[in-house]
């Protein structure tokens, strides 16, 4: 079996690891070959000061900002076979990431796979059978190096090109008529470009509630507009200010939904991002639909073509370990392990909870957000295909920080976390201020 894997970051890592060590029935290994378009392992945690496009001309791909620390406790952002080793706190820098991720890699000897400065160019079927069988891939692959396009036949096909590279920027009435400068977080890097400026911040997900807090050092005033329906607790410094969504944009001025005015120099956007596969052929069968990625059976495996699978596309998560189960659950039904059922019993699962969803209050563009309920989701995938499921402490520890960071988030960062097994974890002393 021939494995195709796009891109080296988290969720690529956790591919190659598991593929790996797969064995054809003869005793011989699988075929496994990673495209990083890149130089480096690691992905969006990759920091580089570029924004915009790289030397080739591709646009950047990383949305690292210098001082980002994550916003998770490495307690949760191990790998199940590979935690994070103790460092005496909680919650660690992005080069802290990068360097551990770059030690997985060598642990289980994975670099070899990897073909960097690759940038994968085409995906698509090449035969009609579309049952899991037979079904072929043709991936089209430029060499950034010498600029040489290869074309080579896989057999499945691994999607872990991550989500936090292509800006979602809303349309708002006045926008194009704004005098002032804009920016997405994707292109923010350090916060000297906001000084001295009244900057409008719109959404307080965990970029904006973390980049308001960071740019207020330098900012004249820091308005954060968004439409949560929880007041969020944290004390910000004074030069902060909520307020609900932006109406209309004027010349200087956001009007906001309480029909409030506020002048402004500066917008920033700190809207997400939309799930981007430039490289799939129509062919391949899955579009994206109001940031859905479907259809897709478990928010991973192509209906139209199982054996195209793509890795992290839920959000609010154990990241790492949950592209550890969705890669294991996969390879369960591409080696014939477990029996994938009917297609239009996958259509009417997604159906299912897409419906659920928005019973909820849900939008279509949230499908893939999993949050306090991803406990749910990582059950239902090992139950499903009968592996070693995650540990619940982990959704249960995600869960309190998440809480805290919302609570305070000037301080959260100083707490400390100890797992005492797979049900249970402690909060010690948090570090000093």
């Amino acid at each position: 079996m021939r494995i195709a894997i796009i891109g080296a970051g988290s969720a690529g890592l956790a591919a190659l690891k598991n593929c790996s060590e797969l064995k054809n029935e003869d005793g011989s290994s699988y075929t496994i070959k990673c495209f990083e378009k890149s130089d480096k392992i690691g992905g969006t945690w990759v920091y580089t000061p570029q924004t915009g496009v790289d030397r080739f001309g591709l646009p950047i791909h990383s949305s690292m900002y210098k001082n980002l620390r994550t916003n998770l406790p490495k307690e949760v952002m191990g790998y199940p076979d590979y935690p994070i080793p103790e460092i005496g706190k909680s919650y660690m820098t992005r080069s802290e990431i990068v360097d551990f991720l770059n030690s997985y890699c060598d642990n289980f000897q994975l670099r070899e796979f990897i073909s960097f400065l690759h940038n994968v160019e085409l995906v698509e079927p090449i035969n009609e059978e579309k049952n899991g069988n037979n079904q072929k891939w043709r991936v089209r692959v430029k060499n950034l190096s010498n600029q040489v396009v290869i074309e080579e036949i896989f057999d499945a096909v691994m999607v872990c090109n991550g989500h936090y590279f292509q800006p979602s920027i809303p349309k708002i009435k006045g926008n194009d008529s704004f005098f002032g400068e804009k920016m997405h977080s994707h292109d923010y890097r350090v916060p000297d470009v906001f000084k001295e400026k009244s900057v409008v911040i719109l959404g307080a997900g965990p970029s904006g509630m973390d980049l308001a807090l960071e740019i207020s050092s330098v900012a004249k005033k820091v308005i954060l507009s968004h439409h949560l329906k929880d007041p969020v607790l944290t004390k910000f410094p004074n030069n902060v200010i909520q307020k609900p969504d932006v109406l209309e944009f004027g010349r200087d001025k956001a009007i906001f939904n309480d029909n409030s005015e506020e002048k402004i120099d500066f917008i920033f956007y700190c809207t997400g991002y939309k799930f981007s596969f430039p490289f799939l052929a129509k062919s391949c069968g899955v579009k994206v639909e109001s940031n859905m990625v479907t259809p897709l059976w478990k928010h991973l495996i192509a209906v139209e073509n199982p054996s195209l699978a793509f890795i992290g596309l839920p959000f609010y998560v154990c990241a790492f370990s949950m592209f550890d189960l969705q890669v294991r659950f996969t390879l369960k039904y591409w080696r014939k392990e477990k029996q994938l059922p009917s297609k239009a019993e996958m259509l009417a699962e997604e159906n299912r909870e897409r419906e659920e969803k928005i019973s909820r209050g849900f939008k279509t563009k949230q499908f893939h957000q999993m949050g306090p309920k991803q406990g749910e989701y990582y059950q239902d995938l090992s139950e499903t295909a009968e592996i070693k499921p995650l540990p619940s402490v982990l959704t249960k520890l995600h869960n309190d920080s998440s809480k805290r960071f919302l609570d305070d988030l000037v301080n959260y960062r100083r707490d400390r976390y100890k797992i005492l097994d797979d049900d249970n974890f402690v909060q010690l002393e948090s570090l000093p201020a």
